[in-house]
């Protein structure tokens, strides 16, 4: 192993994480109360603004009664709800019934414990006392935030089951089938980051981009994480457990009052808690943009970070906002495809060709010799590529000749014993109608003969 592949593995064993831990205990809860603070009302506000702008987009008024100009509409439908009467199910599972929107909810809190708002170094004064602008960091905090993440899953998946319903139990399901695709993707994203930064450390990793952000060195991993956190949070287009075209309202279907709107928070939260890793992984975390960074030296200091951080967040809260307005919901099968054969297969690629290139850099090979080995690999792979679609056209045209002379079965929606919907590519048989009663064969009463008083059977 070389000397910079060693000097790797030192850094990623030896972080320096020194100024973490030595905060007094009042400092900490202070800290404490201001991320779950910050998390509300950045709530508040995005739920405004997402009924303000998808208004604005299809040229309607939205909120305009509660508060100037409706900004304290989202706080009254927060009241609105805890006053709504509260109802338990005859058929729920009680003790899970009631545990499950508190599992959803408070993951969603926890991972922006690890986020930091501002440089590592004691840059503010809170009564005194200097500290940094970080609740805590840790040497594997990425990983953290990925398995709160993936704990709150857990509350979808147990109110789905416990509501002793089957739509909330489909929305359930999907939302779990929904989650591990998308964390995989999600996983591999992060990867191509560690690679490059040498740390799982949320800290180090936001210094590690004071030149260029992961943005524009990672820009697949970039797009990849930009898909899988909206699918992660259960957003439009892909709000598949929700969707109330077929699942009336998926997994909260029999939740009202209080537990209902904790479902709807640890929605939101999550969407501000994705927004905030991807502003810490890709986009230069708490630094001040370009062109800013260089004509004021002050940019990155005191307690500006924390403007440029939450610019930044807007921004991608704005982003989601967008897409509801615009896309359309997709088709279930069409939104695990995206993950399974689309999202999953490109990350790993694209994962491979930054661990080589990182590799060739260890071993001290200038960059344009790995351009040339990369480009020429790629280069390389396109004419098996080619072949490969060829075959597949073929076999497909083999299979569409066999099925020309074997047709397929008709669909027989109760072979299994139960109703079953149609696969694609299958049709329901026609179903039995009576005919109109113009094409009815007249039956005289008596007889044989159709003829009466003059009239044939047909004509009525």
């Amino acid at each position: 192993m070389t000397t910079g592949a060693h000097a790797g593995l030192h850094n990623l064993a030896a972080e320096d994480l020194s100024m973490f831990g030595h905060d007094p205990w009042w400092l900490v809860l202070i800290k404490a109360v201001f991320c779950v603070a910050f998390l509300m009302v950045t709530v508040l506000i995005c739920i405004v603004m997402e009924r303000k702008v998808i208004a604005w987009m299809q040229l309607r008024i939205g909120p305009n009664r509660n508060g100037p100009w409706g900004m304290l509409q989202s706080l009254a439908d927060g009241v609105k709800l805890m006053l709504k009467e509260d109802l338990i199910v005859k058929r729920a599972d009680k003790a899970v019934y009631v545990l499950a929107p508190i599992i959803a909810a408070v993951p969603a809190f926890m991972a922006v414990a690890v986020i930091p708002f501002g440089p590592a170094g004691n840059e503010i004064s809170i009564f005194g006392h200097r500290t940094t602008m970080q609740l805590t960091d840790l040497p594997i905090a990425v990983l953290y935030i990925l398995a709160t993440a993936s704990v709150g899953i857990y509350g979808i998946v147990l109110a789905g089951w416990s509501s002793g319903s089957t739509y909330p139990l489909l929305g359930g399901l999907r939302s779990c089938a929904q989650m591990i695709s998308y964390e995989i993707a999600m996983g591999l994203s992060f990867a191509a980051v560690f690679l490059h930064s040498g740390s799982m450390s949320t800290s180090a990793i936001v210094e590690a981009q004071h030149d260029r952000w992961y943005a524009i060195l990672l820009p697949v991993s970039f797009l990849i994480y930009l898909i899988a956190m909206i699918g992660e949070t259960n957003r439009a287009p892909f709000d598949m457990p929700e969707s109330e075209g077929d699942l009336v309202g998926g997994f909260n279907t029999e939740y009202s009052s209080i537990k209902f709107a904790m479902f709807m928070l640890a929605e939101y939260i999550n969407m501000v808690t994705v927004s905030a890793v991807a502003v810490t992984l890709f986009l230069g975390g708490w630094r001040a943009p370009y062109p800013i960074s260089t004509v004021w030296e002050g940019a990155n200091h005191g307690w500006w970070p924390m403007l440029w951080f939450v610019g930044k967040l807007l921004v991608l809260l704005f982003g989601f906002v967008w897409l509801r307005a615009t896309l359309p919901r997709v088709r279930y099968d069409q939104f695990m495809k995206l993950g399974w054969k689309v999202l999953i297969p490109v990350s790993m690629v694209w994962l491979m060709l930054v661990a080589t290139v990182r590799a060739l850099r260890n071993e001290g090979y200038e960059l344009q010799d790995i351009v040339l080995y990369v480009g020429g690999a790629v280069l390389s792979l396109l004419p098996l590529s080619f072949l490969w679609d060829m075959y597949r056209d073929h076999q497909d045209k083999r299979a569409a000749a066999a099925a020309e002379v074997e047709p397929e079965p008709a669909f027989d929606p109760m072979a299994g014993g139960f109703p079953v919907p149609p696969l694609p590519g299958q049709a329901l048989p026609p179903v039995p109608r009576r005919r109109p009663r113009h094409e009815r064969e007249l039956i005289v009463s008596g007889g044989g003969d159709t003829v009466s008083d003059g009239k044939e059977a047909g004509d009525v």
